[in-house]
């Protein structure tokens, strides 16, 4: 069992390695390799899409590595491997990112990639620390995790839903903010649960063990 975590020139891919690694031992899991090879992706078990910084830079660089997105899309929607996107990982799940002009994401979950205008102008952008989870759908990625827990946030930006269909947990800054999605094999997290001490591990642990 092997889970690839994508390097792409963006991500904070040593915690995020050392925390799915650090589960993995703990659940079983195999091993977790960082990598930006195409084939190391497209053989994968699990999936996970890190992302630092502008959706636009990300998606370009996410096409920058030749082959990677051909990849993603063979493991994850056409093998069905579990996938879990973070923060602007989560972001290039939707079909477009409005930052800084209109780019295109990966188009797997419907929605757009807005910045956020919370209706409390003394509330700082970005939205940075952490923030509680509310409105937790059923799933088995919340095993262990309750509403009200905590995450760790740090963006400018999020997706804006068509509809709740997709919505797995919110956060409020003076307005809903959409904090986790999912939908078949597909999770992606507004947060970085690498950074989010107990319910970060508890989710990455989760996902190692889903068998969507």
């Amino acid at each position: 069992m092997t889970t690839a975590i994508v390097d792409y020139g963006s991500g904070n891919l040593h915690s995020a390695e050392k925390s799915f690694a650090r589960m993995a031992a703990e659940t079983g899991a195999g091993a977790v390799v960082v990598t930006a090879d195409p084939e190391a992706v497209r053989r994968a078990d699990r999936v996970v899409l890190p992302g630092v910084g502008a959706f636009g830079d990300c998606a370009a660089g996410l096409r920058a590595v030749e082959g990677m997105v051909e990849a993603l899309e063979d493991a994850v929607r056409g093998r069905g491997a579990p996938f879990f996107g973070i923060c602007v990982g989560m972001q290039l799940m939707m079909a477009v990112g409005r930052e800084r002009g209109e780019h295109a994401g990966l188009g797997w979950l419907p929605g757009a990639v807005e910045a956020i205008r919370p209706t409390d102008p003394a509330l700082k952008i970005p939205h940075m620390g952490w923030n509680t989870l509310t409105g937790l759908a059923p799933h088995a990625l919340f095993d262990g995790v309750a509403e009200g827990d905590s995450a760790y946030f740090v963006h400018s930006f999020h997706r804006v839903p068509v509809d709740d269909a997709h919505v797995l947990a919110r956060t409020d800054y003076a307005g809903p903010i959409t904090a986790m999605v999912g939908a078949d094999n597909l999770i992606g997290a507004q947060f970085h649960p690498e950074k989010s001490q107990r319910v970060g591990l508890r989710l990455i642990g989760n996902f190692l063990r889903w068998r969507p």
